[in-house]
């Protein structure tokens, strides 16, 4: 795979960007027939079985180069490249209008609700979330806005850190890591780009979220007819409800992200 050492354009300020704040990351077993519809022909997944890890990554952002503003990135599965693998973004919504136009044209933002400090961790999130079990989960409600369209994709219930009684108040320990991931071949953007992230935080295994379809349950997500389950919408929120197997709490996180750079796979 021949990399194209030309950064693409964008509206923040001269790369690298720095994100600050809290992240979830939950890889979940994903179909390999669902990640395909995402990844180009041209790469190789990485599956077993059937199967290959994607997930998601829910971050609350308290200072970024689009300020205050909340992100979900749905990952579709991992591909192959060479010596290494990288993650598929299928798609990622955001709640703030100049993330939107940074490369994500699809997406508009959701307007943010009141935050509610007492809930610890991802109590920030704006993606249409409300507080269902006070003493227990936040439910976080996602919705995609295209033009004058409105979508809900699927809600998530996260545990706030005073239910997470086993770990008590251990923030877990400081790691530093790399996250490089792929994006685009869309409409939007047509170009197939590599993202690079270098990621300081405090790590913690936490209980997985709970995703559901606000519309239907999960087995009627798996035997949808063949018309609707191309949709990619609903490719999305299958890879939301596959099964998680472990989910990460990032604490004071510092995410500082390249400039995206154009790959040209080989053929």
């Amino acid at each position: 795979m021949d990399v194209e050492e030309r950064n693409v354009s964008s509206g923040y300020a001269k790369p690298p960007w720095i994100f600050k704040g809290s992240a979830l990351y939950q890889i979940h077993l994903v179909k390999a027939s669902t990640a395909r519809a995402f990844i180009p022909k041209e790469l190789r997944l990485v599956e077993a079985f059937g199967y290959t890890l994607g997930g998601f990554f829910l971050a609350s952002y308290d200072d970024s180069p689009a300020g205050v503003f909340d992100e979900l990135v749905m990952i579709a599965g991992i591909v192959w490249n060479p010596p290494t693998s990288c993650a598929w973004a299928a798609r990622v919504l955001v709640n703030s209008n100049e993330a939107c136009h940074h490369g994500r044209k699809k997406i508009t933002a959701v307007p943010k609700r009141k935050r509610e400090r007492a809930f610890g961790f991802l109590d920030t999130f704006g993606l249409g979330s409300t507080l269902s079990h006070p003493q227990d989960l936040m439910e976080v409600k996602v919705s995609e806005v295209d033009s004058a369209a409105s979508a809900n994709i699927c809600n998530i219930q996260i545990r706030s850190d005073e239910s997470e009684t086993k770990l008590g108040k251990w923030m877990g320990p400081a790691i530093k890591m790399s996250l490089p991931s792929f994006s685009g071949n869309t409409k939007y953007n047509p170009n197939l780009l590599k993202y690079s992230c270098h990621i300081h935080c405090r790590v913690r295994p936490v209980s997985p979220a709970v995703v559901s379809n606000p519309l239907e349950d999960e087995a009627d997500w798996n035997h949808t007819s063949q018309e609707s389950h191309e949709s990619e919408t609903r490719l999305s929120v299958a890879v939301m409800l596959s099964k998680p197997i472990i989910a990460l709490q990032f604490k004071d996180l510092t995410m500082q992200v390249e400039a995206p750079v154009v790959v040209h796979p080989s053929v």
